[in-house]
């Protein structure tokens, strides 16, 4: 987890974000690990990888814990502290990224309404010269976050129990760019039963 030389880094080949997908817990309210819902006929885990993937990111990984699972198109990270929260998802993540990646685009598995063209949106602010970047909507910070590698262990050491990168976008928000991604997605979340069905129904209708 080296904060590297930017320039150097970047220098001679195209700019890499990678895409890290946090899908380790176990949806005590749901009754059923997130990642592995379906909703419009796809697990949220494969919806997410895939979002990812066709929004830019490569190589795309996925953080699992309460539930581990094939997947196809994504690296597996195993969280075995899941139970602690996201913020261990979070630096299990960031562990785990390979020292090729300038930079690394964090979204939720439990956000399907969370689009490529959102994805596209930040790592478009990235290579225009933003370090750390987060989609907004309604102007309130939410996901995707985009973290240049030069911020990695400082969104590391914050991170702790059921918060990832919001201590950080708290802390040093001067730093970070903001993308306004109202009209491309949506930050809605699953948390319970309710929450699948309208949301399901939401895509069914898209």
């Amino acid at each position: 987890m080296g904060s590297g030389d930017v320039e150097g880094t970047n220098r001679g080949r195209p700019a890499s974000v990678a895409g890290l997908l946090l899908a380790a817990g176990s949806g005590s309210r749901l009754g059923r690990p997130k990642a592995l819902v379906e909703v419009g006929g796809e697990r949220l885990v494969d919806r997410g990888i895939r979002t990812l993937a066709e929004g830019g990111c490569d190589p795309v990984m996925v953080v699992l814990g309460a539930a581990e699972t094939v997947v196809s198109g994504a690296r597996t990270v195993h969280n075995p502290d899941w139970a602690t929260g996201m913020g261990s998802s979070v630096r299990a993540g960031i562990d785990a990224l390979p020292d090729t990646v300038d930079a690394v685009l964090v979204a939720l598995a439990d956000q399907p309404l969370v689009t490529s063209l959102a994805v596209r949106r930040l790592i478009d602010e990235y290579e225009r010269g933003a370090r750390a970047a987060v989609a907004t909507y309604a102007g309130n910070p939410r996901n995707p976050v985009m973290l240049g590698r030069e911020h990695w262990s400082t969104v590391h050491a914050m991170a702790e129990q059921d918060v990832g990168a919001r201590p950080f976008l708290r802390a040093y928000s001067h730093l970070v760019t903001t993308v306004a991604c109202d009209d491309i997605a949506s930050p809605d979340d699953i948390d319970t039963a309710e929450d699948l069905a309208r949301l399901s129904d939401m895509l069914d209708r898209a």
